[in-house]
């Protein structure tokens, strides 16, 4: 899953205005907004599904169609502009434009290619039974009554998933979250001058490891993704030395925050729905739908942005080579001409077609995992503690990247 925004979302020169300005409802400097936006979402969707945000100078999608048509059109494209001065964002600046998420055709096409290849071999299909080892392991070590849910489960488990994946030993995993955590800061709107600072130790520390790592699994091959992307052919082509490191930190990234977020923001509108029923666990079918309205109700990523490439016409709004326009995935989410009763947690919703996972060329390639991963992980945790309630619930104070720093809950007899 993918996911986030470009570093820099605000550019030199704003495009022409239009009739609605969307920071009269969606002002992210408030705290109140970003802890709940979904009501300011639907009053700017209500008004204008497309507007322009004068403070952001970016165009946003709030409607679900009018947010596919943003995500799907090839006119528009993932344009990275490096942060400067270079020299002290190097790392940083090569990790996004060498990755699949910040390029284009033909360099994109060519990257999914050579990654999918290395995806395809049986990697995610094999974890299912570790993952449930894994999932039932940190279930056996939870504190006796009441827990946190982000500490005990749903943090720990997508790293340990990861890592397994990539093969990173278990000695090292714990600097994986707290490196990520510091990159992905910079995809939101209100970072500081020591969140950029973090973000580009943090870069370096993680580039730095993969690449040694990388290194070891080029000497001693091993029966994982790493391995196998280390060795990625299309004929004559591969992975450069910076493409293979952007790739799999791009894969630590998105393949655990998604996660984290996307089981954390579920699992508590499930627990705070006023009409919640009890899932049945044996039925696969209600556990996959259950997850799919975890990604939808309250969707871990909010805003993916893309760039005018040339002069197009997009949902209605006529764009100019370099104007900014981000899709609103959690406003798309919760359109009502797609979505009835779109505020209401609903795990029997069916058919599902949220934008959780963006869509298009720059659809997340990680999306079979995360759906894997998420349903093992309700379903075990679920066949424990059929019965939970929420004792404390605290926001991370992010809009971009949405998520619980802390979310306690306690079983109920």
């Amino acid at each position: 899953m993918p996911p986030q925004t470009t570093p820099d979302t605000t550019p030199d020169t704003a495009p022409a205005g239009s009739p609605v300005d969307a920071a009269d409802f969606l002002d992210l400097a408030d705290p109140a907004t970003v802890a709940d936006p979904y009501p300011h979402l639907a009053a700017l969707r209500a008004a204008a599904p497309m507007a322009l945000h004068s403070g952001m100078g970016t165009w946003l999608a709030t409607g679900h169609a009018e947010a596919g048509a943003v995500l799907r059109d090839r006119r528009l494209g993932r344009v990275f502009g490096p942060r400067t001065p270079e020299s002290d964002w190097d790392t940083f600046n090569w990790l996004h434009a060498d990755s699949i998420l910040d390029s284009e055709p033909p360099k994109h096409t060519r990257l999914r290619r050579l990654v999918a290849g290395a995806f395809g071999r049986g990697h995610v299909q094999r974890l299912a039974p570790r993952i449930e080892e894994l999932a039932a392991g940190l279930l056996a070590d939870l504190p006796d009554g009441e827990f946190d849910v982000i500490e005990h489960y749903a943090e720990p488990l997508p790293v340990l998933v990861i890592a397994e994946l990539l093969g990173v030993p278990e000695v090292d995993r714990h600097h994986l979250r707290p490196w990520s955590q510091a990159i992905v800061r910079m995809y939101e709107v209100d970072r500081t001058e020591a969140d950029e600072a973090a973000a580009r130790e943090a870069a370096g520390a993680f580039a730095a490891y993969v690449e040694e790592l990388s290194a070891e699994r080029a000497k001693a091959p091993g029966d994982d993704l790493l391995t196998d992307l280390v060795t990625a052919r299309d004929g004559s082509d591969r992975l450069s030395a910076h493409e293979l490191v952007a790739t799999a930190v791009l894969l630590l990234n998105a393949g655990h925050e998604a996660s984290v977020n996307g089981f954390g923001n579920g699992l508590h509108s499930w627990l705070t729905a006023p009409d919640r029923a009890l899932l049945d666990v044996g039925d696969d079918a209600a556990v996959a739908r259950m997850v799919e309205e975890f990604l939808r109700h309250d969707s871990p990523l909010h805003l993916f942005e893309r760039t005018a490439k040339e002069p197009a016409e997009v949902a209605g709004i006529v764009l100019e080579p370099g104007d900014k326009v981000a899709a609103l995935l959690g406003a798309a989410n919760r359109d009502p001409a797609v979505f009835a009763d779109p505020d209401r947690f609903d795990p029997t919703r069916d058919p599902n077609p949220h934008l959780a996972f963006g869509a298009g060329i720059h659809f997340c390639i990680g999306a079979p995992l995360a759906r894997l991963e998420l349903e093992i992980s309700v379903r075990t945790m679920l066949s424990r503690f059929p019965d939970l309630g929420v004792v404390e619930a605290v926001r991370r104070p992010t809009f971009v990247l949405r998520g619980f720093e802390r979310l306690v809950v306690s079983p109920r007899a």
